[in-house]
């Protein structure tokens, strides 16, 4: 069979050209998806599918997968998409998920750089597993290696998806690890318990928007630079929101601007945050806290190093949960001068590289 369609497209590539079609490479690839289909199981690796066109004298690139559970598109899970996906592209790489809920561990490698991960549904496209500290036992960092999502190549933007752990109240259990500069997720529900989501890198850039963050203690930490802007960050049980350990010399740490933060019921004892590292930064701004937030905000986690060197404020906040006059005395409050350092490019760098999202 597979000899058969061998010349049947090349008969088609022939005929392409002598009929005049100026450039029939996207035709390529949707004869390649369909040979895949009739040749192949829909998750063989693409190098073989790509072997079949180099038989017949052809190369062909695909920037465009679509993940679906049902075999409708061209893979059923999403690993194996991005597996599949050109190492280093030159152009971006865009993997539409369709609804479904896929349980399995999915790491976007160093080399999947330009990556886009387009979820069909926030509320029904959903990646999910239960890995967790003391199931993975890798010993004191087997917290790195429990993360149900975890992305390492830079520029990657995902949108439209759940994220999360279900492992439960068990200790760190990692949703969303991202160690990748410039990474973007926009419109995106991360779930979890503790340690929901680990941001790193030294020098990376992160960017939430328009996301929802649930966990119970440290569920935001690293020691990334990342603005969390318009996000729901929800509390599931009386613990620390973030822990930031930003490295000595970095200018901004976490920034939460026009965030709501909120909690289950009968949950009211929450810190802002605490210091994983004695030079942590934290700020939130124009932010809206509900009466879960204790009076005095932050925590130093009894290393007092941390009072003098760390970076924890607030600036225009509202709500019951914000009482400027109760905080402990190391925290700050913004000045009007000191906030206009506080924009998208200060924080995110000059280059403003999340807005090629925009057409998502």
């Amino acid at each position: 069979m597979q000899k058969f369609y061998k010349v049947l497209f090349t008969c088609f590539l022939c005929l392409s050209v002598q009929i005049g079609i100026p450039n029939p490479s996207p035709n390529y690839q949707m004869g390649m998806a369909a040979v895949a289909k009739i040749t192949t199981d829909n998750d063989t690796p693409l190098k073989n599918k790509q072997q079949f066109w180099r038989e017949i004298g052809q190369e062909i690139d695909i920037y465009n997968l679509t993940v679906a559970q049902d075999g409708s598109g061209d893979f059923k899970t999403i690993q194996a998409a991005i597996n599949a996906a050109k190492g280093f592209p030159d152009k971006p790489v865009i993997i539409k998920i369709k609804n479904g809920v896929y349980k399995e561990k999915v790491t976007v490698y160093e080399w999947n750089t330009n990556m886009s991960l387009i979820g069909e549904n926030r509320e029904n496209t959903i990646i999910t597993y239960n890995d967790f500290f003391d199931k993975i036992d890798l010993g004191r960092n087997s917290t790195f290696h429990t993360s149900t999502l975890k992305i390492e190549g830079n520029d990657f933007f995902a949108t439209n998806l759940t994220i999360e752990n279900t492992a439960g109240d068990v200790g760190q259990a990692v949703a969303l690890s991202i160690n990748a500069n410039r990474a973007m997720l926009s419109n995106c529900s991360i779930k979890g318990f503790q340690d929901t989501v680990y941001v790193t890198g030294e020098d990376f850039k992160q960017y939430f928007k328009d996301c929802y963050i649930e966990g119970s203690t440290d569920f935001i930490f690293g020691q990334a630079t990342v603005l969390f802007e318009n996000c729901q960050i929800h509390s599931k049980s009386n613990s620390f929101i973030t822990a930031a350990s930003t490295p000595k010399g970095v200018d901004y740490g976490y920034v939460f601007e026009n965030c709501k933060l909120t909690a289950d019921p009968n949950v009211n004892q929450v810190y802002l945050g605490r210091p994983w590292r004695t030079y942590a930064k934290t700020v939130f701004i124009s932010c809206y806290l509900e009466n879960h937030i204790v009076p005095e905000g932050w925590q130093n986690w009894e290393n007092k190093d941390a009072e003098k060197n760390s970076f924890y404020a607030e600036f225009n906040n509202s709500g019951p949960g914000f009482r400027p006059k109760q905080r402990v005395s190391w925290s700050k409050i913004l000045t009007e001068k000191q906030v206009k350092s506080y924009t998208k490019k200060e924080i995110l760098g000059k280059i403003p590289w999340y807005e090629k999202f925009n057409k998502f």
